[in-house]
């Protein structure tokens, strides 16, 4: 395994997933929306390991405080995933290419 989500139910009842590293453990995706229902998060999960493969569902952006992030999204434009920040564009663009081949086979580990 070198990809695993943990999948979190939220203080407000709604639920959320975060991507890992299993080498080092380091939160390479840190923000999915939130969903209603534990079924929804798992849809939302199942949608990033079936859009994580194309380049084309990736956004890459500059933050206001000059960290390099990235926006995997679905088909549909809606985010399904944004990324920890990176200090050089080079670093941002490493992260996008260890999703693309490593978020499709990700196991879940469930924290509800």
């Amino acid at each position: 395994m070198s990809a695993y989500f943990k999948l979190f139910k939220a203080s407000n009842g709604q639920y959320f997933f975060t991507l890992h590293s299993s080498g080092n453990h380091e939160t390479v995706l840190n923000a999915s929306e939130t969903y209603h229902t534990k079924q929804g998060a798992q849809n939302g999960i199942d949608s990033v390991k079936s859009n994580a493969p194309a380049a084309s569902n990736y956004t890459k952006q500059t933050d206001a405080s000059g960290q390099y992030r990235f926006r995997l999204q679905a088909q549909n434009n809606k985010a399904i995933g944004v990324s920890e920040a990176y200090t050089t564009a080079q670093n941002r663009d490493n992260g996008i290419t260890w999703v693309m081949n490593n978020a499709p086979g990700a196991t879940t580990v469930d924290h509800t």
